[in-house]
C-alpha cells in the first residue's frame, strides 16, 4: 500500500515501479480530470467571441479586443511562475478548484455589465487580470496532474486534447448563436458557468500521492520562508536552463507569439466579425477546433521516436491560421485553413507536453512548467496589444500575411535544430525512475557546475 500523502490529497495502491499506479487511462479520476478539462475549455474558446462582439457592439475598436485579451494573459505569464512554486508547496486539487471558483465570479461579474450595458473597458481589462491571475495558480497543477493519473501520459494528453479541442469545435459556433438571439452578457454567464463545472468535478477528485521523501518536502515546504521561496524560484530556473531543448523552444515560441499567434487572436476576431458577421467567426473558430480533434486523434496514435521534430513538421499547417483569413479566401477557405492550422498545432501540442511531463523529474515538475508556460506566452500580450497598431499601420490584412510567414520560420526552426529535432522520447530511452533519487540530483548538479566551468 502507498503512503498516506501529507497534502491532503488521496491515497491509492501502487504497483508500479516509483509508486507509479498501475491502471489505464479511462479510471473515475481521469474522468473527472477529462470533463473538467474539456468543460473550462468550452467556455474559454466561447470568450473570444463575446469580447469581440461585446465590445465592437459598445463602440471599441480591434485595439480595445487585444487589450482586454492582452489583460489576462499578461497577469498570467508574469506570476504562473510563482504559481508553479505553490503546486509543489501545497495540495494542487484545491488550488486549481479555488482558481475555478475565483474566475466563477469574475465572469459572473462580466456577464451582469453586459447585461445592464454598463461596459467600460479598464473594468473588464481589470476582470481580464484577475483571470490570469487565477489561472497562474491553475495552470502549474496540470502538469503534474497527467502523470499521477494515467501510466500513458501520450495517450491521456492526447484524450484531453481531443476533449478540449470538442469543446473548441463547439465553443465559438454556440457563442455565435448566443450573441446573435441574446447578448454577449449571455455568453459570459455561461462561461462563468464552465468553471462552476470544472470546480466540481476538481473537487471530487482523488490523487494518488507523492513519494514519501516528496511528501515530506511538500509538509516543509508549506512553512518555508521567503528566502526559501526566492531559493525553489531559483531552483526551478536552475533546472530549466540545464535543458537546451526546453528553453531553445520557449525562445522560437517568443517570435511567434509577437509575429503572428498574439496578432492573429483580435485581428481574425475582428476581421470576421466585421466583414462576415459573428456567426461566421464562430464557424471559422469551429473549423479551427475541428482541426485540432483531428490532431489529438492522430498523437493518440502516432508515437514518433523524435516527437518534438514530428511536432514541428506538423506546425507547418498553423501558418494557414492567418494567412488566409488575410488573404480573405472567403469562409469556406478561412474554415479549411483553419483546420488544417488546428491539426498542426493540436498534434504539436500533445508531443510538447508529453516531453515536458516525462523527460523532467515529477519533483520539480510543477516549477519547471510554470516557467515553460510562463516563457512560451511571454509575448504573447505583446502581440495582443501590438495587433491593433500594427493593423492601423499596414493593414489588417497585411498584418496576418506576415504572421503566416512567421510561422513558417517557427516551424523550419524546430526542426533545423539538433537539441530540440534530435530529443528521443523517453520511453525510447533506457529505463529511469520517474522521481530523481537524490544521489541523482547531486549527479545532476556535479555535471552542470564541470559543464559551467
Amino acid at each position: 500500500m502507498a503512503d498516506r500523502a501529507v497534502d491532503g490529497e488521496d491515497a491509492q495502491d501502487t504497483g508500479g515501479a516509483g509508486g507509479e499506479p498501475r491502471r489505464g487511462i479511462w479510471t473515475r479520476d481521469f474522468g473527472l480530470f477529462f470533463t473538467a478539462r474539456g468543460v473550462a475549455k468550452l467556455g474559454d474558446s466561447m470568450l473570444p467571441v463575446a469580447l469581440a462582439a461585446g465590445l465592437l457592439q459598445y463602440g471599441y475598436g480591434a485595439g480595445a479586443v487585444g487589450l482586454a485579451m492582452a489583460s489576462s494573459v499578461a497577469c498570467f505569464a508574469g506570476l504562473v511562475i510563482f504559481g508553479g512554486v505553490l503546486a509543489d508547496r501545497f495540495n494542487t486539487r484545491l488550488l486549481m478548484t479555488g482558481a475555478d471558483l475565483a474566475r466563477l465570479i469574475t465572469q459572473s461579474l462580466a456577464a451582469v455589465m453586459f447585461f445592464t450595458g454598463h461596459v467600460v473597458l479598464w473594468q473588464i481589462c481589470v476582470i481580464g487580470a484577475i483571470n490570469g491571475l487565477a489561472a497562474a495558480v491553475f495552470q502549474p497543477g496540470v502538469a503534474g496532474t497527467v502523470p499521477r493519473l494515467a501510466s500513458d501520459v501520450q495517450a491521456a494528453n492526447g484524450a484531453i486534447r481531443v476533449a478540449e479541442s470538442g469543446a473548441q469545435l463547439a465553443g465559438p459556433a454556440v457563442a455565435g448563436m448566443l450573441v446573435a438571439m441574446a447578448s454577449p452578457g449571455l455568453v459570459f454567464a455561461a462561461h462563468a458557468g464552465t468553471y462552476g463545472v470544472s470546480a466540481l468535478c476538481l473537487l471530487m477528485l482523488r490523487l494518488p500521492p507523492v513519494p514519501r521523501d516528496r511528501a515530506k518536502t511538500h509538509t516543509r515546504g508549506a512553512l518555508r520562508s521567503l528566502h526559501s521561496f526566492r531559493s525553489e524560484l531559483v531552483e526551478g530556473w536552475r533546472e530549466f536552463r540545464s535543458r537546451r531543448w526546453l528553453w531553445g523552444v520557449i525562445l522560437v515560441w517568443c517570435v511567434l507569439m509577437i509575429g503572428a499567434s498574439g496578432p492573429a487572436v483580435p485581428l481574425v476576431a475582428v476581421q470576421v466579425t466585421q466583414e462576415h458577421g459573428s456567426t461566421a467567426y464562430g464557424l471559422v473558430n469551429s473549423a479551427l477546433g475541428a482541426g485540432t480533434v483531428i490532431g489529438g486523434v492522430l498523437a493518440l496514435r502516432v508515437r514518433p521516436r523524435r516527437m518534438l521534430r514530428a511536432g514541428g513538421l506538423a506546425l507547418f499547417g498553423f501558418a494557414l491560421f492567418p494567412a488566409t483569413v488575410g488573404a480573405d479566401l472567403g469562409v469556406p477557405w478561412m474554415m479549411a485553413g483553419c483546420a488544417v492550422a488546428g491539426a498542426g498545432s493540436s498534434f504539436w501540442g500533445v508531443m510538447w507536453a508529453t516531453s515536458v511531463q516525462t523527460q523532467v523529474p515529477r519533483e520539480i515538475l510543477n516549477r519547471i512548467h510554470a516557467y515553460e508556460v510562463a516563457g512560451s506566452i511571454a509575448m504573447q500580450p505583446v502581440g495582443q496589444a501590438l495587433a491593433g497598431p500594427a493593423a492601423a499601420a499596414f493593414g489588417t490584412h497585411q498584418v496576418l500575411l506576415a504572421g503566416g510567414v512567421v510561422t513558417l520560420m517557427v516551424a523550419t526552426t524546430l526542426i533545423s535544430v539538433p537539441a530540440i529535432s534530435g530529443l528521443v522520447r523517453a520511453d525510447a530511452q533506457p529505463s529511469r525512475l520517474p522521481f530523481s533519487t537524490p544521489v541523482q540530483r547531486q549527479r545532476r548538479e556535479v555535471q552542470r557546475q564541470r559543464s559551467q566551468e
